[in-house]
């Protein structure tokens, strides 16, 4: 008899959960967060683990050791911190996240967490710089993805979270210049779904469940774009109002609930999609997913860690059925972007044969 690991529902979840769940939630960053919620030696090493540095591996111990050293180097020229010794050249990398979370030495708590905020850009600049010398093509990358993610469903099934459906696509070339065509920002690099995967779940009360379990086995929450998230499905407000468990931990939140409201003020066009119906739902987010590059496709010496993003849907089976109806029609969907993008290509000029000029 095979015994599944207990669904991780919201009364059980560590205030770690709690931040990575709102940071989804609502598209924010990293840079804005003033500590991290690793307890263990252990719990570092899975996250490094899932960032694919094996901590025990020298080469990759010595690579965090060189990303740190610009960091505080970034710290130290440009804005003339004192970064501690502890911190610039701790004995384990593992102790600068146990710094940045309050678990050792509480005094260091603020400065490891400025060097790891660095260490996040220098660390992504640096994969970014890799992934235009390496020696792969786009589809190559988005196969790397896809079988990342793949790995993670097929985990969450054994495990027995109910995941109803799963399917992964990559746009084609011709989706793709439609989406660019219809956004205000016609640039290849502005386009986020390339790669997409959207899962659903038997019910709604199992979104942020699955959520947390992907979050243990595919997504490093640092790697989450900001301002990308389209989240019309769960309030965090309500989630935490909702349980017992979350309540407790509410106090000790980086901010306030109030934020949530802040957001609802300033949101911009990231935060709707102008083409959907409007009683369309989903929790949508966009991950800049690291990937092993195969070591043929880079120089000695390199790393071969890089990014590609990826586009996650989450919805529960009920909205997913809603969401195919009336307005809300994928076909729907279409037409309505289609329309918008022939619009602004004819414009004054003239339109393919035997269609009418749209109105205006």
């Amino acid at each position: 008899m095979i015994v599944h690991p207990p669904i991780p529902l919201p009364d059980h979840w560590s205030l770690g959960d709690l931040e990575r769940m709102r940071l989804i939630l609502r598209g924010g960053s990293v840079i804005d967060w003033r500590r991290l919620h690793f307890q263990s030696r252990d719990e570092v090493d899975r996250y490094l683990r899932l960032c694919l540095f094996e901590p025990d591996d020298p080469f990759d111990r010595d690579r965090l050791q060189r990303i740190l050293d610009e960091a505080v180097d970034y710290l130290r020229t440009t804005f003339r911190y004192a970064v501690t010794e502890e911190v610039a050249h701790p004995r384990q990398v593992q102790d600068l996240f146990l710094f940045a979370s309050g678990v050792s030495a509480p005094k260091l708590r603020r400065i490891a967490c400025l060097v790891l905020k660095v260490m996040h850009v220098v660390h992504h600049v640096e994969a970014r710089g890799l992934l235009h010398r390496a020696k792969v093509s786009e589809d190559e990358l988005c196969q790397l993805v896809t079988q990342r993610v793949d790995s993670a469903i097929d985990q969450l099934r054994r495990e027995g979270l109910p995941v109803i459906s799963a399917a992964g696509s990559v746009k084609t070339r011709h989706s793709v210049i439609t989406k660019l065509l219809a956004k205000k920002e016609t640039l290849a690099a502005q386009i986020y779904d390339r790669v997409r995967y959207r899962v659903v779940t038997a019910d709604r009360e199992h979104v942020l469940p699955v959520l947390v379990r992907l979050c243990d086995l595919l997504i490093p929450f640092n790697f989450v774009v900001p301002g990308q998230s389209q989240n019309t499905l769960m309030s965090f407000r309500k989630l935490v109002q909702g349980s017992k468990g979350l309540q407790a931990l509410a106090a000790e939140l980086q901010a306030g609930l109030h934020l949530e409201d802040h957001d609802r003020r300033e949101a911009g066009p990231a935060q709707s999609n102008e083409f959907s119906g409007g009683s369309y739902k989903v929790l949508n987010f966009v991950v800049d997913l690291p990937v092993h590059l195969p070591e043929r496709a880079v120089e000695a010496g390199d790393g071969r860690i890089a990014f590609c993003m990826v586009e996650l849907q989450l919805v529960d089976r009920e909205t997913a059925v809603a969401n195919e109806r009336g307005e809300n029609a994928h076909l729907r969907y279409k037409k309505r972007q289609l329309r918008k993008v022939l619009r602004r290509l004819s414009r004054g000029l003239v339109v393919p044969k035997g269609k009418k000029p749209p109105k205006k």
